[in-house]
């Protein structure tokens, strides 16, 4: 691990190389088999005009996976970043995308509109918009308590989430346990399935609203950890800087989850794993977490849609992937620190 870290920019290149390889791959992964030849050739055909694969080939790669492949690197992207950013702006290795109670929101959120029936469109802009009411509750309610700024951002988060979760819990109840309650429990495990072109399309300016800031703030968020007083003779106003970092991360975590349901693990696990790469500095352990979350995430969505005859909820598996590799970096954390 250490002649790695020692290399960034070649950790960078190995993961890019990687999410490119397993990118091509999961277009020949599923029920129907389309090979890598003809998949380039199929994405390529808008520069190199119509060749002879067949209508299905062509449906299966456009229509059907390259969005989902599409959407499965985006929310993993932005799930890692995010985890990454917070991780920085808490100075705790434990703080995640949802530390604020921006799922427990967008979980309400999607748990209302289904149970008032505003169908795929509605679910997502309800899911996204209780998600960000959420957080901004969390943030108010953080600054006017008494006390120590970031500590108290971390309870009101526990607090409103519960409260949110309870309210989620409600909606289950009262929901129609027959069509209802099975589209909540479903979309609160998580999946990609379905996805359409368009809906990548919809989400990725505000993903990008929130991802391309984050990535040029890379810089400055090193500065945190050194306190207010110090960041601030350094000519950064830390308080400023927290704000902005936490609302961009805050923006990518809502527009993921509205898009992709309840996906755990990604935003703790991957920034721990760019950690031991890369080391602790943000110029090369954001890069690091935006492309491991991606490949990640487009890893655990092939392995979801191809164990099984049945297509098994991606939130399950990140959960079962993620606890076990987190623990046995938790036994490492020891090592190469």
């Amino acid at each position: 691990m250490k002649r790695i870290r020692s290399s960034p920019p070649g950790v960078l290149c190995l993961l890019a190389a990687v999410l490119a390889g397993l990118f091509l791959v999961s277009f020949y992964l599923g029920r129907y088999g389309v090979d890598v030849f003809t998949t380039c050739r199929i994405l390529l055909s808008p520069l190199l005009g119509e060749g002879n694969w067949t209508a299905n080939e062509y449906t299966a790669v456009i229509n059907v996976r390259l969005p989902r492949i599409l959407l499965a690197c985006l929310v993993g992207c932005c799930l890692a970043s995010a985890g990454a950013a917070y991780q920085g702006v808490f100075q705790n290795p434990m703080a995640s995308p949802d530390v604020l109670g921006a799922s427990s929101g967008a979980a309400f959120g999607a748990a209302l509109a289904i149970l008032l029936g505003l169908g795929n469109s509605g679910v997502t802009l309800s899911a996204f918009f209780w998600s960000l009411v959420t957080v901004a509750v969390v943030y108010l309610i953080g600054q006017r308590a008494p006390g120590e700024r970031v500590l108290n951002l971390v309870l009101s988060g526990m607090i409103i989430s519960s409260l949110f979760t309870a309210a989620t819990s409600y909606l289950k109840l009262v929901a129609d346990p027959t069509n209802q309650l099975p589209e909540i429990t479903y979309w609160l495990m998580g999946s990609l399935s379905g996805t359409r072109l368009r809906d990548v399309l919809y989400i990725l300016p505000v993903m990008a609203l929130g991802l391309v800031p984050l990535f040029f703030l890379r810089w400055k968020l090193n500065l945190l950890t050194l306190g207010d007083d110090e960041a601030r003779t350094m000519g950064v106003n830390a308080p400023r800087l927290r704000l902005g970092v936490v609302l961009c991360a805050t923006l990518v975590t809502a527009a993921s989850i509205s898009v992709s349901g309840m996906i755990g693990w990604v935003g703790l696990v991957v920034p721990h794993l760019c950690r031991k790469l890369v080391g602790s500095n943000f110029k090369w352990l954001l890069p690091c977490a935006m492309l491991a979350g991606a490949a990640f995430l487009l890893l655990v969505d092939d392995i979801s849609r191809n164990l099984l005859a049945t297509e098994i909820p991606i939130g399950i598996l990140t959960a079962f992937t993620g606890a076990p590799f987190f623990l046995y970096l938790m036994m490492r954390k020891g090592e190469n620190n």
